[in-house]
């Protein structure tokens, strides 16, 4: 019985997560002609050594996978990176409140993608784009000025999270004169802060899969010690844990981790925030099971988002619209409940 009731809420993750790409394939501003089942056989007709004849002519096949199927695997992939980064971030400062954008992510980003949008930088670096090139550079520039900033011999977290506003500071900065130089390129930098699941075919997939891959593992293996760390540093170190490293493993992984997602979508806010504060709040504070339920309804969390992005209005509607729409109650909530 007990081992049923731990597994319950791995269950619904998956089943969360089975019905958010079985609408999200299904459902878009174009409608595939046939049944599920005409779409289900296309599916399975790609796959190797399986033949369907699934009647979808070639334009909707070529929709269904190349358009709508590779958006919402990265859908899936970066939901579960931002969320797995934000509960990382939330273990590593003891605050259920931290964002996977804390250290500059966003800032150093945002600073890289404007710079490619107002220059046309020509840039690229295997499947990625200047622009979420330039915005993979710029988040990762950003955390190691933050890092260098923010070193100290005792780790303090403290420190670090001052080097963060330091270097937002500076870095937003800069991109408000480059934009203020530059106002006809405004429309663009604005679209990509905003955020979104564009695709060109399953090239960002590709650079995405193995971040995710590598990047889960590691977190997702020390779950056990952001439990540990949640009684503090000094006990932390009594039962043979190095607080400074491991800390600074956790931080650097979920970083490039939020990185790599940022490249690939732009600024998407409050993923981070509300999916590990609901399951810490649904199903207990243990990071061993926050860590890997925040990957289920991370990736769910965000496809049913970005459906609504794409079907809600006659236009397709910036995802980061439904997600703060979605977070920002939820957060206001939170604060409130926290008050009381």
């Amino acid at each position: 019985m007990r081992a049923h009731k731990k597994a319950t809420p791995f269950l619904l993750g998956c089943l969360a997560l089975l019905a958010s790409v079985l609408v999200g394939i299904l459902y878009g501003s174009v409608q595939l002609g046939g049944s599920s089942a005409a779409v289900g056989k296309a599916l399975l007709d790609a796959l190797p050594l399986l033949s369907f004849e699934s009647g979808l002519s070639d334009s909707e096949r070529n929709i269904l996978l190349n358009v709508r199927l590779p958006r919402v695997v990265l859908g899936c992939l970066v939901g579960a990176a931002l969320a797995m980064s934000g509960a990382t971030y939330q273990g590593v400062f003891r605050n259920p409140l931290a964002d996977p954008y804390l250290l500059g992510v966003a800032s150093g980003a945002g600073l890289g993608a404007t710079i490619a949008l107002v220059f046309s930088l020509p840039f690229t670096w295997g499947p990625l784009r200047p622009v979420a090139f330039a915005a993979f550079l710029g988040a990762l520039g950003a955390v190691a000025l933050v890092s260098v900033l923010g070193r100290s011999r005792n780790g303090d977290a403290a420190r670090l999270l001052l080097a963060g506003i330091a270097i937002v500071a500076f870095l937003t900065a800069i991109q408000t004169y480059v934009l203020h130089r530059n106002r006809e390129s405004i429309a663009q930098v604005f679209g990509w802060i905003l955020g979104g699941l564009t695709t060109s075919g399953w090239s960002e997939v590709l650079f995405l899969a193995p971040y995710v891959l590598v990047c889960g593992v590691v977190l997702l293996a020390h779950g056990r010690h952001l439990d540990v760390f949640s009684v503090g540093e000094q006990e932390a170190s009594s039962l043979g844990l190095h607080p400074v490293n491991v800390r600074w493993l956790l931080i650097i992984t979920a970083t490039l981790l939020t990185a790599s997602a940022v490249a690939v979508s732009g600024l998407i806010s409050f993923v981070g925030i509300i999916i590990p504060h609901a399951m810490r709040l649904l199903f207990g504070a243990s990071y061993r099971k926050i860590l890997p339920l925040s990957v289920l309804y991370g990736a769910a969390f965000l496809v049913f988002a970005d459906i609504g992005s794409r079907t809600i209005s006659g236009s397709q509607l910036p995802i980061s619209v439904i997600t703060a729409s979605i977070g920002a109650p939820f957060f206001a909530a939170v604060l409130f409940r926290r008050a009381i």
